[in-house]
């Protein structure tokens, strides 16, 4: 049995698609969305996670996930720790072999992950609206297997973005990734942005959106 047997999750769903943020960006992945988020980024997208789903104990994800036949998972929301149950599921995915990462709004502490996953850590910009749940603590848990997305919505996001860059040396701790939100930043401005100010960072683009919009177990 996995670790943490007994315990269940809220879960909005389990589904197979290509990853479409971070540098595993194209993979094949399973995703574990739970349900659940104290956070309202004004640009989010997966507000049918707030709410919803149902309870299920470990072993039923794991039979869940293990019949997509894929190496990599992801467990998102929602905000996944936002449920205690949320590390005991990561360690048991990681203890049935798959390479695991986290997505997470950082606004909750990420210093009891397995260190076995690759926690994905949002930085929120002023433009989500949350900026004042940002959790700074986690910055100096982070070590070169994690990394940190910044979803930026216009030109003083970005310039926020750099500040942080620069002050809190974050590309030297992981990698750095910058995205625009859909539909209200010109890529083509950010891309050139990056480029004129030489900055540590990866450009990416969402590319569940570009693929299939905002299509839900996508």
């Amino acid at each position: 049995m996995p670790s943490g047997e007994g315990l269940s999750l809220r879960v909005s769903e389990i589904f197979a698609s290509l990853q479409g943020e971070s540098t595993r960006a194209g993979l094949p992945t399973v995703f574990v969305r739970l349900t659940g988020c104290p956070l309202r980024c004004v640009w989010c997208d997966p507000e049918y996670a707030f709410r919803g789903g149902e309870n299920l104990d470990l072993e039923t994800i794991l039979d869940d996930v293990a019949g997509h036949e894929l190496h990599y998972v992801c467990v998102t929301g929602g905000e996944p720790l936002a449920q205690a149950t949320c590390p005991a599921l990561l360690s048991a995915l990681c203890d049935a072999g798959y390479s695991v990462s986290l997505e997470t709004s950082g606004a909750f502490d990420i210093g009891g992950i397995d260190p076995r996953v690759s926690r994905i850590v949002d930085l929120k910009a002023p433009g989500s609206g949350e900026f004042e749940r940002n959790r700074f603590e986690n910055i100096p848990l982070l070590n070169a297997q994690d990394e940190i997305k910044i979803v930026l919505a216009d030109e003083e996001d970005y310039l926020w973005a750099r500040q942080q860059i620069a002050s809190l040396h974050l590309a030297e701790r992981c990698p750095v990734l910058l995205s625009p939100v859909t539909g209200w930043l010109d890529p083509v401005h950010l891309a050139g942005w990056i480029v004129r100010d030489r900055l540590p960072v990866r450009f990416h683009l969402q590319l569940h959106k570009v693929l299939w919009q905002n299509a839900r177990g996508r």
